[in-house]
């Protein structure tokens, strides 16, 4: 799994539970790490499918090993997200007909929240895989129609920012001339 996978998976973990609890986002971000771990137990009744225990308590840590770039990039959503959640929430509604913020459900709301940040403010990721990561990501943990509704909403978005940005360029342009 790529590191940004597993980080947006840990980012809407977060991003979750600081719309459930309402802590601040460094406490919500450390308590993820603290406990990001499962008891071994949970893994007994697939010990026999190891060689030894130690094989077992291997493949456990692996599970909830998280790379260094995985642990930034999702604190930089998280916070990211977070912090800009009032203007996301806003854009957010302008594209969801019939659906204000509060309605939707938690899950789907973490993971457009994330979305949005990443369309507006990581300029390095191709907005294609931005929506394709969060379509799935619905579909993993949202419900049976998460994937189609992210999908509407984050395709609307991405219409209206484009419609935005080449506005300006044109207005851009149009500026350059009547200087010279």
């Amino acid at each position: 799994m790529h590191y940004r996978r597993k980080a947006r998976e840990v980012a809407l973990q977060v991003l979750y539970e600081l719309d459930v609890v309402k802590m601040e986002v460094q406490v919500a971000v450390s308590l993820f790490w603290n406990h990001f771990t499962a008891p071994e137990e949970i893994f007994e009744p697939f010990w026999n499918y190891f060689e030894t225990p130690e094989d077992a308590r291997e493949h456990h840590l692996k599970s909830f090993t998280v790379s260094p770039e995985a642990k930034s990039f999702s604190t930089l959503l998280i916070e990211g997200a977070w912090q800009n959640r009032h203007e996301i929430d806003r854009l957010i509604s302008d594209c969801s007909e019939h659906w204000s913020i509060s309605r939707m459900s938690k899950v789907d709301r973490s993971i457009l929240r994330m979305a949005v940040y990443e369309l507006l403010y990581c300029a390095d990721i191709p907005p294609k895989v931005t929506l394709n990561e969060a379509i799935d990501l619905g579909k993993t943990y949202g419900s049976e129609n998460s994937g189609s509704f992210i999908n509407g909403i984050l395709d609307a978005l991405y219409g209206k920012l484009q419609m935005s940005e080449k506005k300006l360029e044109k207005l851009g342009m149009e500026d350059g001339e009547d200087h010279e």
